[in-house]
């Protein structure tokens, strides 16, 4: 299990219970110390406090649980007007919306896809690139976003 699934299950009980959406978790090495970032979101919207508020009750469960060994950033956001896509749920969600796609490995000679979500179907993420409908497995995303 990939560690940002690992802790979304931790986590996503405690978030939910506070009010919020865990719209998802993204674990960025590469820096000095590696970067978690959560996402969550509201029907009122989110704003430090929230973040603030998630991001203690995140911390217990983290310090707990121990999914990260070693150093890590941890920072709790919304999603903004570029947000990320994680989920099935997100493609059928923002149906129309204009998206950008990037996948680990090429769908069709190409793993860069910007055009129109058209849903999610059969473990398929469905968009629409220049008047072609593209099929690409959620399994091998890379990387998605609405495009602001």
């Amino acid at each position: 299990m990939a560690i940002t699934d690992q802790i979304e299950q931790l986590v996503e009980p405690s978030i939910e219970t506070l009010g919020y959406e865990l719209v998802g978790v993204e674990y960025i090495q590469g820096g000095p110390d590696p970067i978690l970032r959560i996402y969550i979101d509201a029907e009122q919207g989110i704003g430090i406090e929230d973040c603030e508020r998630v991001s203690h009750q995140v911390s217990g469960i983290l310090d707990v649980e121990e999914p990260i060994r070693s150093a890590y950033l941890l920072e709790v956001s919304s999603p903004g007007f570029d947000r990320p896509l994680f989920k099935a749920r997100d493609f059928e969600r923002f149906k129309g919306a204009e998206a950008k796609i990037s996948m680990k490995l090429p769908v069709n000679g190409r793993r860069n896809f910007r055009g129109i979500l058209e849903g999610f179907s059969d473990g398929d993420i469905l968009i629409e690139v220049d008047g072609e409908v593209y099929a690409l497995p959620l399994a091998k995303l890379a990387k998605a976003k609405l495009v602001a």
